[in-house]
């Protein structure tokens, strides 16, 4: 093996820390992408009894949101049950976003590494290309540098190509996986928004007749209570007449 590095000269080196950071990456979505860690089975139906049964409280909340990614979503609807649909709609759409963010992780990275691997090995291959124009002498070619600068090209050519396919296929497979579990998310929490609002509608209706009963008695509390008595208007007052000076004025002229 190391005379296989060898043969194929400095450049290797970097196609082999890319590599092992692949192959990394490969095993880290392949254990973080399993389907009983991203959608657990049955969850959807456990988490609809318990709510039917009223045994909902805010422990359960958190326990569910930190078990998988689609718990974290329910755990955003189950906070919201009270608001209207789109309110609770909503808050697990924006959930859905940061979950499919946490989905995508490393995998633009490993799609970067599948472009890049072969440009990788077309470096390798310049290189070894350079030196065998190099082995070139007026005096004549020396066999042993033209053939070391072939091994260069060939070999970091063909390792480029092995890193890139593996990782191209992985990334195209993870990205697949990434989607369908975001619809099947979609799905279920679209099916838990409709049943969580079926479920509340006959406490809402009780609510809103208990309303409408409270609404049609004040009327009727208002009509049997005692009338207020009317205020008391002033009597006007009689304008003083004029008619007695006038008498006394007509009584003197007669005296005189």
């Amino acid at each position: 093996m190391f005379s296989l590095i060898q043969a194929a000269g400095w450049p290797i080196w970097f196609l082999i820390a890319t590599s092992l950071v692949a192959v990394a990456l490969i095993v880290e979505r392949f254990l973080s992408l399993k389907r009983d860690k991203v959608l657990p089975p049955r969850l959807l139906d456990d988490v609809l009894a318990l709510h039917r049964n009223g045994q909902i409280t805010p422990e359960l909340v958190q326990r569910l949101e930190a078990s998988s990614p689609i718990g974290r979503v329910f755990a955003s609807g189950l906070r919201q049950e009270l608001s209207p649909r789109d309110v609770m709609k909503e808050a697990m759409e924006e959930t859905g976003r940061a979950v499919a963010h946490d989905l995508e992780k490393y995998l633009s990275a490993l799609g970067t590494i599948a472009s890049l691997a072969p440009l990788m090995g077309l470096f390798g291959t310049v290189v070894g290309m350079i030196e065998i124009f190099g082995s070139q002498a007026p005096t004549g070619t020396n066999p042993q540098a033209l053939a070391h600068g072939i091994s260069v090209a060939l070999y970091n050519t063909a390792f480029g190509l092995v890193i890139a396919i593996p990782s191209m296929i992985w990334y195209r497979h993870f990205r697949a996986r990434v989607d369908g579990y975001l619809v099947e998310m979609e799905q279920q929490s679209l099916r838990l928004i409709d049943t969580i609002r079926i479920n509340l509608a006959p406490s809402q209706a009780a609510f809103l007749a208990a309303q409408a009963a409270a609404a049609a008695a004040a009327p009727a509390a208002a009509s049997t209570a005692p009338a207020a008595p009317a205020p008391r208007t002033p009597a006007p007052a009689k304008p003083r007449s004029a008619t007695p000076r006038r008498t006394a004025a007509t009584a003197k002229g007669v005296q005189q």
